[in-house]
């Protein structure tokens, strides 16, 4: 990177520059979740062979979806940090079958540590998710700058051991706003400019922050950046709806259109078809005419 701003207002699509990979954003993606994980919330313990995880992707390639997530860490509230050993053996590991398999299909490693997304993006991956934002690890944003390729800069609130102990009640919008402003700003700062905004649905924020953020989620649009909305089977569902993650998708899915609405674009989700019929119904509802 030279530093020239190439950001979403100004291309509309980025070549990222492992396996040449092209993230597009004329219009609205679906990114694929795969926990290779014991303990996540909703998929813990699925996909954790090879038979598993290749029927997971094929299965999410047939319903269209165009980047896969891969976790090797749950992240969800009050989960304990693991070795960073343990996680590049199961992350590692993943992104090999899946590349043996589907060398070209787009892959995103969701991690927060600097080594495993070097290690990762060597493997095979072609975009870092950070649910820290670059806050846990002072060395990210320089090994995302050194890398050039798609970066997501989510905002958390704490760690996921602490996050809802005390999460933000107050100001959501306007607490986010400016850590994206320093976060991004020391980014562009070492000449990188693909960056993907993620407002952290229920990492450290309280039910009614979550509900206030989805509400002026296009005040984020500010920045020209894609941005990145997670919501997908969450408690922020599960407590108005008095449901549990698996049986969330119905919910899911109405938030999943707001959050188009506002400005989304690209859902990280465990339900690729459902995700992508929102997006054409969505897409057919707001261009048709009569």
């Amino acid at each position: 990177m030279n530093g020239k701003n190439t950001s979403f207002a100004s291309n509309n699509q980025w070549q990222s520059e492992c396996n040449s990979q092209i993230f597009s954003f004329n219009k609205p993606l679906v990114m694929g979740i795969v926990n290779v994980t014991p303990d996540s919330f909703f998929d813990g313990g699925k996909y954790t062979d090879k038979t598993s995880i290749v029927r997971r992707v094929k299965s999410m390639i047939n319903d269209g979806v165009d980047i896969v997530d891969i976790g090797g860490m749950s992240t969800r509230p009050g989960a304990a940090v693991i070795s960073l050993k343990e996680e590049l053996n199961r992350v590692i590991t993943a992104i090999n079958i899946i590349k043996e398999d589907f060398p070209h299909l787009s892959v995103s490693i969701d991690t927060f540590r600097s080594e495993v997304a070097k290690k990762s993006i060597n493997a095979g991956a072609c975009m870092i998710n950070d649910i820290s934002g670059g806050t846990f690890d002072e060395k990210m944003f320089e090994t995302v700058a050194t890398l050039n390729v798609p970066y997501v800069l989510m905002h958390i609130k704490g760690t996921p051991e602490t996050m809802q102990k005390n999460p933000i009640k107050h100001n959501v919008t306007e607490n986010i706003k400016r850590f994206f402003e320093k976060q991004t700003d020391k980014l562009r700062k070492t000449g990188f400019d693909k960056i993907i905004l993620d407002p952290g649905f229920g990492f450290g924020k309280s039910l009614e922050c979550n509900y206030r953020l989805l509400k002026e989620l296009e005040k984020f649009k500010i920045y020209q950046y894609p941005m990145l909305v997670g919501i997908s089977r969450k408690s922020m569902i599960n407590k108005v709806l008095e449901t549990n993650p698996s049986t969330a998708l119905n919910g899911t899915t109405v938030l999943h259109v707001l959050a188009l609405q506002k400005g989304a674009d690209i859902l990280r989700v465990h339900d690729v078809k459902e995700a992508k019929e929102a997006i054409k119904l969505l897409d057919f509802y707001t261009k048709s005419a009569c």
